[in-house]
Formats: structure tokens, sequence, C-alpha cells
């Protein structure tokens, strides 16, 4: 090695969820020695065994790859990896409290807390968890009154932008790397860890503590307001008769605008965007800046109606009541590409119509068994023929690809009624329609085929 190499740092990664299990089998991917604290047993034996406890692709392969080749560790014991590692990264989740839309900090607070008090050799600290902003500081408070005599250690935050469904690719090549409140050295010691990333062209912003724990929730807030934003305008589409997918396309090809996150349906749910807008709406209030609370509260309000949307679709298409009435759900995640079910739009909506008698049967190609733990007492099947088999209503809630290239005559023979609510504008209403579907969608003109070839002509020479 030469002398102005410096030796590659050791990772210790506290929390295993979505982000930490994804951040700590990245990481080893990259070269490091890593290790993942969790308080939970079962996890951490599962992830010793090569098995990641949530769906994601990629992931499972990069776990087992690296417990195989001894680069990635996992344990229960903290004091193990503040003694093994040099940089700690903090990946413990901040779920909304209970009767509050503020972000529950106990585990963040926890974990920085276990992490100084048994450290036995300087090192840096990073959070990488979602926090409201002025927790770093607070942090900092923590971790200098808790950290032993004569060790040094600096806390500073890089926030994580990983979108489930793409996490490892997001971890592997971020669009971007923020680093908050560093110093020289803490500095130096990130660019080291994200070498290959920055080397690939990754940017990197520098920034103050305050600035970097903003940065995620302001995103996810954009984001959330932007799909909020079409929502809204696909209610003026039902009542005017228009077409928001096609307004959508004209929009998108506004270069201020984009195309991305412009499509009208059932809304935004999963462990982030709902309970990250809901904090940063407590927070904002806390500070005074109250045109973010108000626009905010909009965005969840639009968003959360979109349900009730499907729900009344859905009563409408029975006729007023879904009492006795078969419905087959296509979908439980609230998004494809996850079994996540955390506030999952879809979810709600199945449970919602089953309170109101239907018999409701679910399908989803990798959430079934995170479904079914939260919602027990929903029917549920193993494919998407067992869902519809007999149903008086269909509706799509999560647009997995099974679904989107579904054949309209294969499940309309399977079917008691060829009834479809699209409630996330991703079928070709066009095809089902001609198949003989009824297909009711969220801000879209509805398409109607043409019954006979009579009909067809006679539509042609008009």
């Amino acid at each position: 090695m030469k002398k102005s190499e410096q030796p590659a740092p050791r990772i210790s990664v506290i929390g295993t969820g979505y982000l930490g299990a994804t951040h700590a089998a990245a990481m080893a991917e990259l070269g490091f020695e890593v290790i993942g604290v969790d308080t939970d047993p079962r996890k951490v034996e599962e992830l010793r065994e090569g098995r990641a406890p949530f769906f994601e692709p990629g992931l499972p392969e990069l776990i087992t790859k690296h417990v195989a080749s001894g680069r990635l560790r996992f344990t229960t014991d903290i004091a193990e990896a503040a003694a093994f590692a040099d940089v700690h990264f903090i990946c413990v989740g901040t779920p909304q409290q209970s009767g509050s839309f503020a972000a529950n900090l106990s585990y963040v607070e926890g974990a920085a807390r276990s992490v100084a008090s048994n450290m036995t050799h300087d090192g840096l600290i990073v959070g990488k968890s979602t926090v409201p902003v002025g927790t770093a500081a607070r942090l900092r408070a923590i971790v200098a009154e808790v950290l032993p005599e004569g060790i040094q250690a600096e806390l500073v935050w890089n926030p994580e932008f990983l979108r489930e469904g793409k996490a490892v690719d997001d971890t592997l090549a971020p669009d971007r790397l923020v680093f908050g409140g560093t110093t020289d050295r803490s500095e130096a010691l990130l660019r080291q860890v994200y070498a290959t990333p920055i080397a690939a062209g990754t940017p990197v912003l520098v920034a103050d503590l305050p600035t970097a724990e903003l940065v995620k929730v302001s995103a996810n807030a954009f984001l959330a307001t932007k799909i909020s934003f079409i929502n809204a305008i696909s209610e003026i589409c039902d009542a005017a008769g228009a077409d928001v997918s096609l307004l959508a396309d004209a929009l998108g090809h506004d270069v201020r605008i984009g195309r991305q996150f412009l499509n009208a349906g059932l809304g935004f749910g999963g462990g982030c965007l709902p309970k990250d807008i809901r904090a940063l709406m407590h927070r904002s209030g806390e500070l005074g800046a109250y045109a973010a609370v108000g626009l905010l509260q909009q965005v969840d309000e639009i968003n959360m109606g979109r349900r009730q949307r499907v729900i009344d679709l859905a009563l409408e298409a029975c006729g007023g009541s879904v009492l006795n009435r078969r419905i087959g759900v296509l979908g439980a995640a609230f998004k494809p590409h996850t079994d996540d079910v955390r506030d999952s739009p879809a979810l709600n909506v199945a449970a919602a119509l089953h309170l109101r008698g239907a018999q409701v049967v679910v399908y989803d190609p990798q959430a079934r068994s995170t479904a079914q733990r939260m919602f027990p007492t929903l029917g549920y099947a193993d494919s998407m023929g067992e869902a519809v088999s007999g149903a008086d209503v269909t509706v799509v809630l999560t647009e997995w690809q099974e679904f989107v290239d579904a054949d309209p005559v294969t499940l309309g023979n399977l079917v008691h009624t060829r009834t479809m609510i699209d409630a996330r504008n991703c079928l070709d209403a066009v095809a089902w329609s001609a198949a003989g579907w009824k297909v009711l969608s969220m801000g879209r003109v509805p398409e109607v085929a043409p019954l006979d070839a009579d009909l067809a002509a006679l539509a042609t020479a008009r």
C-alpha cells in the first residue's frame, strides 16, 4: 500500500430494514467489510442465512454473495459493531407517531446513543434515516454526552434517496450524494466510502446539517405534490369529459414539468411519502412556516380522497351496494416490484370494500404474505385467474406488469360480469372494451367498442 493511500474503513449499518439491509449489502458489493445490526433476532438470523426479509429485486443475490464471501455479517450486538467499524451508518426507521403527524425519533436517538456509548476508537457516525430538520443537532448533543472518555466522533448527515423496487441500483449508482455538516476529515472519509459512484460521475453536494436533513423530505413532498396535482386535474377531466392521460402526455413535453409522476390514479402510499409529508407538515408548523403546512395538507387530502373515489366507482358498478358481491382485487402492494403494504392504497380500498360486505379476493405477485398478516380477514388467491373467477367487479389497484399484460378475453371468460375498474389507468382500455368489458378509469374518457361489424361500418360511414 502506498503511503498516500488510506486503509479501507470498516462499516457498520444500524438497522436492517429496507434502507439498512440494502445499504449494507451494497457497501459490501463496493468492497468494504460490513456488519449489520438489528434488535430483531429473527431478522438477523434470516440475513445470516443469506435471505432478505422482504422482497427487493437484486437484494437477495447481493446478500447471499457477500455473506458467503465474508464481507457481510449481521449481529444483534451493538457493542460488537461499534468496536469493529470506523464508519457507522444509522438506517433505522422514523415512523409516524401514534396520534400525531410527527415522526417518532426514538429509534434514531437510541441508535446514535448506543453506537456512541459503545465506541472503542475514533469514528464517524452518519445519519441516513429521514428525519425532521433539527434532529441532527440534537443527536450531536446526545453523542457528545455519551462518548467514552478519550474517544472522538463526528456526526454528519448523508440522506438516502432509495426507491423501493430499485433500491439496489439507487445505492450502487445514486443520482446524487449529499454530505451534511462535514469537516474536511469526515468529507474525505465519505468520499472514500463512495469512491466508486463518485468516479462514475455521481455529483456530490456538501451542505450544512439543516439543508441535508431537508433534502429527502423536500424531494418526497415535491413528488407527492405532483401526483396530487394530476389527480386533482383528473377530477376536472371526469367532470368535463377530458382524458387525463393524454393531458399528462401533453404536459410532459414541457421540459419544465416532465412526464414522470404525472400518472393519475389511486394515489401514493408506502412507508415513505405519506409519513414524510406529514412529518414535514408537523415540523413546518413548529417552525412557523405555515405556507408549507397548508400546501402539504391539501396534497395529503387529495391523495386520500382517491381511495374513496375507487370505492365509489365500485359501489356505482354494483348498483349502489357491494353487499355479497364478489370483487376480484388485483394488487396489494403500494406499488409494483415490492411486497411493501405499509399505507397501501390497494389494501385500504380492498379492506373498505370488505367492510361494506363485499366478498373480496386479492391477488398480488409478491405481497400476499405481508398483506395477509395485515388484513387476515380478506380472501387471497394464488393467481390472477383465481382472484377474478366469478367476480362481479374486477379492480386493478397495483400496476404490476402481469396485470397490464393480462388477456382481457381469457379473464372475461372467468368473471361473472365484465366490469373493470382500472384504478391505476394502466390498462389498454380499447383492447379491454373490444373484449366486452366495461372499463371505469380515473379521469379518462370511457372507451366503448362497437358491438358488431354493422355498427363499426355505420360509425365509419358517418
